[in-house]
């Protein structure tokens, strides 16, 4: 009988060893781009895995040692995506084997993330799509270089995904209102004569810091912008900011600190490790980083000035550090802060349509002033400031009113009040304005 009760003792320590390595999937995420989904495991701990491929139908399948799944989330929606369905079951009494059903080939990649800050560790799925709605984009934004060809800006809003950036009281995503604030400068600079503005990144998904500046290599961009707006170890710290690359290290404590926070970005939203970012090995030294450095200083200046006109500045000057996202070495690169999520006054901005909406005026008109002086020799702006190109006129009458004058030119008041420099809507009889290109 002891000896009985003795193997019994040591099976059942044996199982709860066994138990104590497994591992259990928390939660499944789904997060989908213009040219790939990827699919999230949240671990309670690493695990091994392989992953392989079946034909005829086409199917995804990973088996995960020593791990347990429960239950999928309800909400997955694989709508728009090359999975049709996910399936799951046990294999070989401890390992958990999931298959997706493919409605379409797809290129697989797979890597484990380990844990970081509230993130448990991960096994990321990527399915990439064949063909590249992103290279559909890319190829849209490059059939521009025509004579008088618009001056190109790529917009940048950081985080998304895997990766919320800093997160405000109430739940504020940084992700969420970075990407809100691009989408209105896209607007402004879509809607002005001069320029084209594409978004880096169009959704609630994540991009690698290196992609976001091929990305806008392959627009052919004449300005990268990367909107954030971070948070800070003290609740206290208030106001915008703007940052460029720094070749020589950090201009003050606080751009060393935000630089390494948003170089961290890639472990948080979902990079492998293997990825090497190996586009600078020995570029920081060349004359085109120089040219493109003092044009970043340059027109971040434009945009810190205007930003000071609409909100408190956390630094007069444009600070330096080594921000991964900044490292073009022929685009000229800046990082505006719109402000400290953590900090609950302007949290609360930040959380407002018109506040955003503002905080992108300030951005365009910072950037606009820069490329109205210093437009690139090939562009429209160029023709314009050249002479080549004469504006339109209009000499105002009894009656007329700006809205009048801007609905019968098929332009907004905003951009009447912008090319005149008008502080205000009222207007002269015979007064001249000019009249942009609609």
């Amino acid at each position: 009988m002891r000896t009985t009760y003795s193997l019994w003792v040591l099976v059942a320590a044996l199982l709860t060893s066994a138990a104590s390595f497994a591992a259990d999937v928390r939660d499944v995420r789904l997060w989908r781009a213009p040219d790939n989904t990827r699919i999230v495991f949240d671990l309670s701990r690493p695990a091994q895995y392989q992953v392989f491929e079946l034909n005829n139908p086409e199917r995804l399948v990973v088996d995960i040692q020593q791990t347990t799944l429960n239950k999928l989330p309800s909400d997955l929606d694989f709508s728009n995506t090359p999975v049709s369905r996910m399936r799951h079951g046990v294999r070989n009494g401890n390992d958990l084997r999931v298959v997706f059903d493919l409605s379409q080939q797809v290129k697989v990649r797979s890597f484990m993330l380990a844990a970081s800050g509230e993130l448990h560790d991960r096994l990321v799925i990527d399915f990439h799509d064949k063909e590249s709605q992103q290279s559909r984009t890319i190829k849209k934004a490059v059939d521009i270089t025509s004579d008088r060809r618009p001056v190109m800006i790529a917009i940048d809003a950081g985080h998304g995904g895997e990766d919320p950036g800093a997160i405000g009281p109430g739940r504020l995503y940084e992700k969420h209102v970075v990407l809100e604030i691009s989408k209105e400068l896209q607007r402004l600079f879509n809607s002005t004569k001069g320029y084209k503005a594409e978004l880096v990144r169009t959704g609630d998904y994540y991009v690698g810091l290196a992609q976001r500046r091929n990305i806008a290599r392959k627009m052919q961009a004449d300005l990268f912008v990367s909107v954030h707006a971070d948070a800070f170890k003290n609740a206290k710290a208030s106001g915008s900011s703007v940052y460029a690359l720094s070749q020589r290290g950090a201009t003050s404590a606080s751009a060393a600190f935000l630089a390494r926070s948003e170089n961290d970005s890639d472990l948080v939203g979902g990079v492998s490790l293997a990825d090497k970012d190996d586009v600078l090995a020995g570029v920081l030294t060349d004359l085109s980083m120089t040219a493109s450095l003092d044009a970043s200083l340059k027109v971040g200046t434009n945009v810190l000035g205007e930003m000071g006109q609409m909100s408190k500045l956390h630094s007069k000057r444009v600070e330096q550090a080594a921000f991964a996202v900044l490292k073009s070495p022929d685009i000229p690169s800046i990082l505006v802060e719109t402000g400290f999520i953590s900090n609950p006054g302007e949290a609360k901005n930040l959380a407002t349509p018109w506040y955003r909406a503002k905080m992108a005026r300030a951005i365009f008109n910072g950037i606009d002033s820069h490329f109205r002086r210093s437009p690139p020799p090939d562009t429209y702006l160029a023709a314009l400031k050249r002479g080549e190109i004469k504006p339109r006129e209009y000499t105002i009458a009894t009656g007329d009113t700006l809205s009048e004058i801007a609905a019968r030119f098929d332009v907004s008041v905003a951009q009447l009040q912008r090319e005149n420099k008008l502080a205000h809507t009222q207007i002269r009889v015979g007064q001249t304005l000019k009249i942009p290109e609609s």
